[in-house]
């Protein structure tokens, strides 16, 4: 209701915070499906988000916020450029996040049960390694996401609060 009010005034820009909390997955896509057609039409939206792939998903531009101050500010692009590496998945039972950190290359090993994340500057020998001295199988590799590149870009030996995690996107519309 109030996002409706909100638009019969016809505004040039519309900022909303935090516009999809609560929305199941259907709402959330017919959501970001209206925007980005509104934004086509010529409205600037600027949101605030905790969730990054939603801004990685939908902004032409991101700023990354941690406890005040911006720590990033570009494209999606641009941003996962800032950090670089990879993120590799792989099922491993029993795996040893000690052993794994001490591969060349590997520089962060998070265990989920039997799943392995590893951050790591060089994918293609830890790939080497967990399939030829594990029991490694379902290996996935990917580029950073948001979230990795603000976690990185936010540590600070303490760790970063997620709840500090603010994510402030754009979707330009079309300036004719």
């Amino acid at each position: 209701m109030r996002f409706a009010m909100a638009l019969l005034s016809d505004p040039g820009v519309l900022i909303l915070d935090e516009p999809t909390t609560g929305m199941d997955v259907e709402g959330r896509r017919a959501f970001w499906q209206a925007i980005r057609a509104d934004a086509g039409r010529g409205r600037t939206v600027l949101f605030a988000t905790h969730y990054l792939e939603e801004a990685d998903a939908y902004a032409d531009r991101i700023v990354l916020m941690s406890h005040g101050r911006i720590v990033a500010d570009g494209q999606a692009a641009q941003i996962k450029n800032l950090v670089s590496g990879r993120i590799v998945r792989a099922t491993l039972p029993g795996a040893d996040p000690v052993a794994l950190a001490a591969v060349p290359g590997v520089k962060d090993v998070e265990v989920q049960g039997e799943r392995v994340v590893i951050g790591t500057s060089d994918s293609d020998a830890l790939a080497r390694h967990l399939l030829t001295t594990t029991e490694a199988r379902d290996l996935e590799i990917s580029s950073q996401n948001l979230e990795s590149v603000f976690l990185a870009l936010t540590s600070d030996g303490a760790g970063a609060s997620a709840a500090s995690t603010v994510s402030t996107a754009s979707i330009e519309g079309d300036q004719r």
